[in-house]
């Protein structure tokens, strides 16, 4: 599975952005999309997640309400709309992959990383 990421750039603080996640390869072995953010000297943290086979989401607290997980079947690909952007979501966005069935918080359940998109958000 290969995933890119794609996306990112410098919005002003209220502003919006879109991430997308293309998705190519053994595309049957993953049922959970996720997007990961890491901001400096921090860990990598979920922010929000998909899951394919029943279109069940998560989002983090600190995004909910500001932020749309969703998906393009035919694309193979999640995007990730972010709304009211704030200085605090400022960080290397990550999208990845598992074959769980189910969402899972933990980078380590996930065996498949896109490149990362840096999102930076200006006061």
């Amino acid at each position: 599975v290969q995933l890119q990421a794609s996306g990112g750039g410098l919005v002003q603080a209220g502003g919006s952005l879109r991430l997308s996640c293309a998705a190519s390869g053994r595309t049957f072995s993953w049922s959970v999309m996720a997007w990961f953010r890491q901001a400096p000297g921090k860990e990598r943290d979920i922010v929000a997640a998909l899951s394919w086979s029943d279109a069940n989401t998560y989002y983090a607290g600190s995004v909910k309400g500001r932020f749309t997980i969703s998906r393009d079947n035919a694309k193979n690909t999640v995007y990730l709309q972010m709304d009211s952007l704030r200085p605090e979501d400022t960080a290397v966005y990550y999208c990845a992959t598992t074959s769980y069935a189910s969402i899972r918080f933990s980078i380590r359940d996930y065996g498949y990383w896109g490149q990362g998109t840096q999102v930076t958000v200006s006061s």
